[in-house]
């Protein structure tokens, strides 16, 4: 569908030319006041019509997961901003694949896609299906040869810089929502609990910062 001001419809304005392939098709075109534009996106400003697009079904994240070694899970990941940010070191720090719960803030949402600078067109990715997530999906990862690397401070947490973690073959590196993090039964199904070793009495990283970190460390480009 398409929303638009009410002005851009006038005929010498671009966007009237761009609706006119639309006219005979089964997709419906919105108008509203400036007034009303405002109110639902939270600014006073709009830039006529910035792109359209078809989405592409999504692809199971079973068929996504084949023939690749290093994957990203977010959890619950609801900050737009954070997701996209994700995704731009995602794209370039070497992993291959990147899997939403249904929780995530969609990764084509204007400022996602805006903040990871076009990676979200890039990187594959996909939602795992409600109600296949955790314990499901941990099953699934490690029948394809995945072990489980679960970003979280806790007892049993080993120090990013574990030799042993980037020697991996396949791994999947799972991080949380912001604020509470993973989920203690996510945490429990992983392979590995791995820390990012702090000082000056810091106890995290924010998710997108610390995903930079994790990639860095545990991505391809640092397999020997």
């Amino acid at each position: 569908s398409v929303l638009v001001e009410q002005r851009h419809l006038e005929e010498n304005d671009e966007t009237r030319q761009v609706l006119r392939r639309y006219e005979n098709t089964d997709i419906p075109i919105y108008t509203a006041d400036f007034d009303v534009l405002a109110k639902l996106t939270g600014f006073k400003l709009t830039r006529g019509m910035l792109c359209v697009m078809r989405r592409r079904p999504l692809q199971n994240y079973l068929e996504l997961c084949a023939g690749k070694s290093r994957i990203a899970i977010l959890e619950n990941v609801m900050n737009p901003t954070n997701v996209g940010a994700i995704f731009r070191s995602a794209a370039a720090l070497h992993m291959e694949a990147v899997l939403l719960t249904p929780g995530c803030s969609d990764p084509l949402y204007r400022r996602a896609s805006r903040v990871s600078m076009g990676t979200v067109f890039q990187v594959p990715w996909t939602y795992i299906p409600k109600g296949d997530w955790a314990e499901n999906s941990m099953e699934t990862l490690k029948k394809l040869g995945f072990l489980t690397a679960a970003m979280a401070l806790s007892d049993r947490s080993v120090s990013i810089a574990d030799p042993a973690l980037s020697q991996e073959e396949k791994l999947a590196i799972i991080l949380g929502t912001e604020g509470d993090g993973l989920a203690a039964s996510t945490i429990a199904a992983c392979d590995y609990t791995v820390k990012i070793p702090m000082s000056h009495g810091v106890d995290s990283l924010n998710v997108a910062a610390a995903s930079a970190v994790a990639f860095w460390q545990l991505g391809m480009g640092n397999r020997k």
